[in-house]
């Protein structure tokens, strides 16, 4: 980190306990995510009371390469904190989820690849076992199956029917899934 962090109590006392504890989870922030340049964080106790004592918030906000990460729980929030030590641990936890979704972001989102689409005509159709085969442009002859087949289009097939789909790998070779009706 560029610059210290800060701590601030406001409605108690400076406490070196709590101190320790909130160094030690911005240590934790800190391996998880090493940009972080500066971290400010609020321990506020409300006038407020609940079943057994005050509520507590505790705001983090961290600034990193391009813009600031705020935690901001309040009391009265679902979950209020009558427990200070809880009220760090929820909005550190928060502050992780919030770094880490960041991370992900400025690495790059990792879309899926979707398969290739392939196309073919049905050379040979077996409609009573429930198979066929279909020839690529290419020359390669590829088993398929009804349950492959998108919809429920298994009668209208015959000989010669262009089919749009993808392929893949077996034990005994190559085989089409995600069959449709080309054009």
């Amino acid at each position: 980190m560029q610059t210290d962090p800060q701590i601030v109590f406001r409605g108690l006392d400076t406490s070196q306990a709590l101190t320790d504890v909130i160094h030690g989870k911005i240590a934790v922030l800190e391996r998880s995510f090493d940009h972080i340049t500066s971290c400010r964080v609020t321990v506020e106790k409300s006038d407020r009371h609940g079943r057994k004592g005050h509520h507590f918030h505790v705001a983090v906000e961290m600034e990193v390469p391009g813009t600031v990460i705020v935690v901001n729980r309040k009391p009265g929030d679902i979950g209020a904190h009558e427990d200070v030590n809880i009220a760090i641990r929820d909005s550190f936890k928060a502050a992780r989820r919030q770094l880490d979704d960041y991370a992900r972001k400025i690495q790059g989102v990792h879309v899926k690849a979707h398969p290739e689409k392939h196309h073919g005509r049905i050379v040979r159709l077996f409609p009573e076992e429930g198979y066929g085969f279909l020839k690529t442009p290419g020359g390669l002859e590829v088993y398929f199956q009804r349950d492959s087949l998108i919809g429920d289009g298994w009668d209208r097939l015959d000989l010669e029917t262009e089919l749009e789909f993808s392929l893949m790998d077996g034990e005994k070779g190559p085989y089409a899934v995600n069959l449709s009706p080309r054009g």
